[in-house]
C-alpha cells in the first residue's frame, strides 16, 4: 500500500503535510481493529486525525498524546498529490 499523504491545519492557521507510512497504517489497524483498505468505505474524522497524529509523532513533530494534540487541530485532509 502506498503512503497516505495528509495535510494538517492547526487552529493557529499554520499547516504541515505528512505521510502515513506502513508503521502508521499498522498502528491504525491495531487501534481501531479495522483494515486501512476499508477507509474509503467509511471515512471518519477520528481515523484521519489519528493517522496524521501518528505520522507526526513518529517523525518527532509532536510529543503530545492524541487527545491533547487534537485540541490544537482545525482539520486534517488528504494532501494534494505531488507531481
Amino acid at each position: 500500500m502506498n503512503p497516505i499523504n495528509l495535510q494538517v491545519t492547526f487552529i493557529d492557521e499554520t499547516s504541515v503535510e505528512c505521510s502515513a507510512i506502513a508503521a502508521d497504517l499498522i498502528a491504525f489497524e491495531s487501534r481501531f481493529d479495522l483494515s486501512v483498505a476499508r477507509l474509503g468505505d467509511d471515512v471518519r474524522l477520528t481515523h484521519m486525525f489519528f493517522l496524521a497524529w501518528h505520522a507526526l509523532k513518529r517523525t518527532g513533530q509532536t510529543t503530545d498524546d492524541f487527545e491533547k494534540w487534537v485540541e490544537s487541530v482545525s482539520m486534517v485532509s488528504q494532501a494534494a498529490e505531488k507531481k
